[in-house]
C-alpha cells in the first residue's frame, strides 16, 4: 500500500479491493471531475489530472491511472455511492453517481420553512440504498426561535425514524463541532440536499475557511440558487474528508436494494401483522396499515408516499429489463463483456486507422 492512502480514507476495503485487480500502479482518489478529466490526489505521485476514457467515475472514487498518467486504467469496487437515476431528458434507466464512497450522508432541510417530509422520505431511500450513514441536519436554526426549531425537528422525527438529527447554524457556529465528530478515523461525509439548504454555509463553517460561496434564497418560495457548480472533496481541519454536491432538485429513485423498507420500517412492520400475507392494504379484512390509519397510528401520507415509491421502483426495473433486452438484441446474443472488447476494438482500429491517415497526409505534404 502507497503511503499517506489512508489519511485520504484507505482501509481494508480498498486494500483487498486493489489486491483482486493485481495491485496495479499507485491508487489515488478522485478529488474533483471536470469535462472528463479527473483530479487525482494521494500516494508519491501527488496530484494529477488524467482522463476518464470509457471509465465510469465519480467524486470520491479510488481509481488507478494508466502508466503513462494518461487515463483512468482501474475503478476500484465502491463501498458506498450516492446513485439517483440520471435527471437529463432521453436517459431512460440511466444511472447518475452523485458521490462514491462516503460513509455518512448529511441530508440537510432548513428549518426557516416546513420540512419537506416526503422529499425527506425519498432522500432517505437513497441515502440508506448508498451504503452510508443516513444523519439529517436541519440548518438556519439562527432564523427561527426554539419553538419553531423543535416543531421542525419533531416533523422530522415523524418520518426519519431512528436517524440522527442535528440542529445547526452554520453562521453561529451551532452544531459544526457535533457535525466534524462525525469524520473521526478519517471517515467520508457528503452533504446531500437541494438547493438553498445552507450547505454551502455549513461547508465553510466546518471547513474553516469561505471555500465555497454562499447566496441568500428567494423570498418568494425559499427555493435556492446553485453556489456549489460542481462535486469535490475537500479535507477537514484535523482529520477526515468533505464532499460537497450541487443542489439537488431532481431525486428520482435508482434500483433500490433495502432502502425503501428501511425508510419505512414503521409500515413494513405493519404490514406483517396483516391476516394475510399477500394483503393489498386496501379493503381486506384485518389489515393492520388501514387499521394504524384508521385509528391516527399511521399518517395515510406517508403510506401513500411507500405506494408511489414502490411504483416507481417497479416502473423502473420494467425499464431496465427493457434496456437489458435492446442490448442483448443489438449483441447479437453475445456476453456482454465480449461485446464491449468488440466495440473497444473497433474503436482502438479506427483511432489507428485516423493516426495512420494523418502521418500519411503529413508525409505528402512534406513531398509536395
Amino acid at each position: 500500500m502507497a503511503d499517506g492512502l489512508p489519511v485520504l480514507g484507505w482501509n481494508e476495503w480498498f486494500e483487498d479491493a486493489w489486491q483482486e485487480l493485481g495491485a496495479p500502479g499507485a491508487p489515488g482518489r478522485v478529488a474533483r471531475i471536470d469535462r472528463g478529466w479527473s483530479t487525482v490526489i494521494g500516494g508519491a505521485a501527488g496530484e494529477r489530472r488524467v482522463r476518464n476514457l470509457r471509465a465510469d467515475v465519480a467524486v470520491g472514487d479510488w481509481v488507478v491511472p494508466s502508466a503513462d498518467a494518461e487515463r483512468v486504467e482501474h475503478v476500484l469496487e465502491r463501498r458506498s455511492a450516492f446513485v439517483r437515476r440520471a435527471s437529463f431528458e432521453g436517459a431512460r434507466a440511466e444511472s447518475d453517481t452523485l458521490a462514491a464512497n462516503i460513509d455518512v450522508a448529511f441530508i440537510t432541510h432548513s428549518v426557516g420553512s416546513p420540512p419537506n417530509q416526503r422529499r425527506l422520505e425519498r432522500e432517505l431511500v437513497l441515502a440508506f440504498d448508498s451504503g452510508a450513514e443516513p444523519v439529517v441536519v436541519l440548518t438556519k436554526a439562527d432564523l427561527v426561535d426554539d419553538a419553531d426549531a423543535a416543531a421542525a425537528g419533531r416533523q422530522v422525527g415523524e418520518v426519519a425514524l431512528g436517524v440522527p438529527l442535528v440542529l445547526t447554524s452554520g453562521r453561529r457556529g451551532d452544531g459544526i463541532e457535533e457535525l466534524r465528530a462525525f469524520a473521526s478515523g478519517n471517515r467520508t461525509l457528503a452533504f446531500l440536499g437541494s438547493s438553498g439548504t445552507g450547505k454551502s454555509t455549513l461547508v465553510n463553517a466546518l471547513l474553516g475557511s469561505s471555500v465555497q460561496a454562499t447566496t441568500a434564497v428567494r423570498e418568494g418560495d425559499q427555493r435556492g440558487r446553485h453556489t456549489t457548480v460542481a462535486a469535490q472533496l475537500l479535507a477537514l481541519p484535523g482529520e477526515g474528508w468533505l464532499i460537497d454536491t450541487p443542489g439537488v432538485r431532481a431525486l428520482s429513485l435508482w434500483l433500490s436494494g433495502q432502502g425503501i423498507e428501511r425508510a419505512f420500517a414503521d409500515v413494513f412492520d405493519l404490514m406483517d401483522q396483516c391476516r394475510f400475507r399477500d394483503c393489498k392494504h386496501d379493503q381486506e379484512p384485518g389489515c393492520a396499515v388501514r387499521t394504524a390509519i384508521a385509528d391516527g397510528r399511521l399518517d395515510p401520507d406517508r403510506f401513500a408516499s411507500l405506494e408511489r415509491l414502490v411504483a416507481e421502483e417497479a416502473a423502473l426495473e420494467g425499464e431496465q429489463r427493457a434496456k437489458d433486452k435492446a442490448a442483448d438484441r443489438r449483441r447479437g446474443g453475445r456476453p456482454a463483456r465480449m461485446a464491449e472488447e468488440d466495440e473497444l476494438d473497433e474503436i482502438d482500429r479506427a483511432d489507428a486507422a485516423a493516426a495512420a491517415a494523418s502521418g500519411a497526409s503529413e508525409g505528402s505534404d512534406v513531398e509536395r
